[in-house]
């Protein structure tokens, strides 16, 4: 049995949607394989060669994704009572020492986008910000040096 992974329902259902992209793709790659392959000779059939190392990456990310989504846990947070708490899935609003507001999701690895503020259940500040409440103060080490923040508002959306 295979250890399983947290994900939000949001994560699952972008990944179930790139699995149904991929997967209507395989008929596509297939004609083109036997498009190159009446071209004749294979071995130095270019065409036949791009489409078959095509057919392989799509094949693994399938497979790749498909893993995903069996080993995933996923968590409905709009489904859990808010208690302030911060726990996987729930968005937090911090404030740093100077007022400065930032705004994180905490989501599973596969999930994890700092760019749009989907911060790592992994990540040192998630994992310092799990089993705190909304009004608490909390420090971490961050590659710059220890940095501090107010929990300011916690929801489960």
């Amino acid at each position: 049995m295979s250890a399983q992974y947290p994900m939000t329902l949001k994560g699952a259902e972008k990944i179930k949607k790139q699995l149904e992209m991929l997967k209507k793709q395989r008929p596509e790659i297939v004609t083109a394989i036997a498009e190159a392959r009446a071209h004749g000779d294979l071995k130095e059939n270019a065409e036949y060669h791009a489409a078959k190392d095509q057919q392989g990456m799509i094949e693994a990310k399938i497979r790749d994704l498909e893993a995903k989504i069996t080993n995933a846990r996923i968590v409905d947070v709009t489904k859990i009572p808010n208690d302030g708490r911060v726990i996987f899935g729930s968005t937090v609003k911090l404030l740093d020492k100077n007022d400065k507001e930032v705004t994180y999701q905490i989501v599973g690895e596969d999930e994890a986008d700092i760019k749009t503020n989907l911060l790592s259940v992994m990540s040192p500040l998630a994992r310092s910000l799990i089993g705190k409440n909304e009004g608490d103060e909390i420090s971490f080490d961050a590659p710059s040096g220890t940095l501090n923040y107010f929990i300011s508002r916690v929801e489960y959306i």
